[in-house]
């Protein structure tokens, strides 16, 4: 089965929103029809008056790695825009942008997991279309993961960051298009969403029959995106995630450590769903980078009954016992914040951080986190595109 992407739903109604109207179009590279062809060509050869391009993180074509400042590319006949520079305000159109526009549209493919960054992105375009008056149309997009699971702590008051925007669990089950809705609520703005046809709740993204386009550099993969909402928080720590490999996010190590430890111990604590194997591999480029780190590979074996957040924290609680005087948590600035640090951006509160300092037991601290993404499971209804409750 091969359902359509908002975009290829909006190609079939004759872009019946878009006519007579001055546009701008916040897309990346995965913004491409069911035939891998990309909003920015197809808007330009249906004679529509596109009059400006926006990049997310890693930029329009998505060849920037992560936190790297994107420029802006004048001189064109369609100028691009980064959304993604050096300081915070970068991170927004400002009004003499929005000023060229009388209608944004926003193709962005997410993952699934609040920490990525393009509904952040989409959300910051949103509140500066509503105070110029423009227009916003969200197309929509699976979430990869599906849309009935949910998993981990809702995001607290005081951790808001680029990376923590939405009062959504880790793993939030909606697509973009209901990010949006979600977004919007209180929000003076004329939005409108065109949904997909044939997506259901229950479908993974290899289900869907759409190609896969890297919606980013360190994402090759649906298996990345499986193991991302536990692997990721490794990135606020000293170990590596398997950046600079073929494998990101599916690898984690460092020098230091026992990898056969580690694998016998994750396996013990996870298990279900997912095995570890002992890897020695080296990063080519940032953290660790030309060294030979040990740790392990994820290869999930069941993605229906395995917990991608609860390894995260399994897999954290462990490099703390088995390494405690080689880890840390990264302590740089992280996605533009300087006082707080980035484990608690990530999970959106310092319970979990101060939980695995302590030693707790995470399956303690695993029940709390989830009641919470249950309690927003029950909440989530009213915007829903697609119907079905979490599992």
């Amino acid at each position: 089965m091969k359902i359509q992407s908002g975009l290829d739903v909006l190609i079939d109604r004759g872009f019946d929103l878009l006519r007579d109207r001055r546009l701008g179009l916040l897309a990346h590279a995965a913004s491409v029809n069911g035939e891998l062809v990309h909003a920015q060509s197809i808007f330009l050869d249906a004679g529509l008056d596109l009059r400006l391009l926006m990049g997310p993180e890693h930029g329009l074509s998505g060849g920037s790695q992560d936190m790297q400042a994107v420029e802006h590319q004048g001189g064109r006949e369609i100028p691009i825009v980064s959304l993604y520079g050096k300081s915070i305000e970068d991170l927004s159109p400002g009004p003499e942008l929005l000023d060229q526009i009388d209608l944004l549209v926003v193709d962005l493919q997410d993952i699934g997991s609040r920490y990525y960054t393009y509904a952040a992105s989409m959300l910051y375009s949103m509140r500066a279309c509503a105070r110029a008056g423009v227009a916003v149309v969200v197309l929509d997009r699976p979430n990869p993961l599906g849309g009935k699971m949910l998993e981990g702590p809702l995001l607290g008051e005081g951790f808001h960051s680029f990376v923590g925007e939405f009062p959504v669990p880790v793993r939030h089950g909606l697509t973009i298009g209901e990010m949006a809705r979600l977004a919007s609520k209180g929000m003076d703005i004329e939005l409108t969403v065109i949904e997909m046809k044939g997506w259901r709740r229950e479908m993974w993204f290899d289900q869907t029959g759409l190609p896969w386009v890297m919606p980013s550099p360190n994402m090759p993969s649906l298996d990345t995106a499986m193991v991302y909402p536990g692997s990721c928080l490794v990135e606020a720590t000293n170990i590596s995630e398997g950046r600079g490999t073929t494998r990101p996010f599916e690898l984690v190590g460092a020098p230091w450590i026992d990898a056969r430890r580690l694998s016998r111990m994750m396996a013990g604590r996870v298990g279900a769903g997912a095995r570890f194997r002992p890897v020695t591999f080296k990063p080519t480029f940032q953290k660790l980078r030309g060294k030979n780190c040990h740790g392990i590979q994820v290869h999930v074996t069941d993605r229906h009954v395995f917990e991608p957040f609860r390894f995260g924290l399994e897999l954290l609680r462990t490099l703390l016992e088995i390494a405690p005087d080689q880890f840390s948590w990264r302590t740089e600035p992280y996605e533009f914040v300087s006082d707080r640090p980035a484990i608690d951006l990530l999970c959106g509160t310092d319970e979990v951080r101060l939980a695995l300092e302590s030693g707790a037991d995470c399956r303690d601290l695993w029940s709390r986190l989830q009641e919470q993404a249950a309690a927003f499971g029950q909440a989530r209804g009213e915007f829903l595109l697609y119907g079905g409750d979490a599992a």
